[in-house]
């Protein structure tokens, strides 16, 4: 069994001590996975001139699935070997407009999925955070 661990060169770094992707067989795990860039700004994120920051989370769900997907396909898989989706909102207000952007990647076929509040996310400028199961056989 194939057992393998993978920071990806490129991506945003992750914040402690954990692979973007792990491969344990014919399943791949990706860790929470943000709409943070490597330069540590993130997509759906603007300051404004009023110092106060315009947050967009059909944006962000774009960037954050666009990621995974980047992901993914460092380690020889892509979204359509997606099996299991955990999703984690700030704000339940954004389950629409993320909804509206994850039926532009995913149908009825596609993988299963979980959808949360959290009280907060590693950075006040991050409205969501997905984690995802794969299956794609060795």
């Amino acid at each position: 069994m194939k057992l393998e661990s993978k920071v990806i060169e490129g991506k945003a770094k992750p914040l402690g001590h954990y692979p973007h992707v792990k491969r344990v067989g014919d399943f791949i795990y990706v860790s929470g996975t943000s709409s943070r860039r490597p330069d540590n700004t993130h997509v759906g994120a603007v300051l404004k001139e009023d110092g106060t920051w315009e947050l967009d989370i059909r944006q962000q769900t774009k960037a954050v699935i666009e990621n995974i997907g980047a992901l993914l396909e460092s380690i020889g898989a892509d979204l359509s070997n997606v099996i299991d989706i955990t999703t984690f909102l700030v704000d339940m207000k954004d389950f629409k407009g993320y909804n509206e952007i994850y039926g532009t990647f995913f149908n009825h076929t596609g993988p299963t999925r979980t959808t949360v509040a959290v009280h907060q996310l590693p950075h006040p400028n991050l409205l969501i955070e997905i984690k995802a199961v794969a299956y794609k056989p060795e």
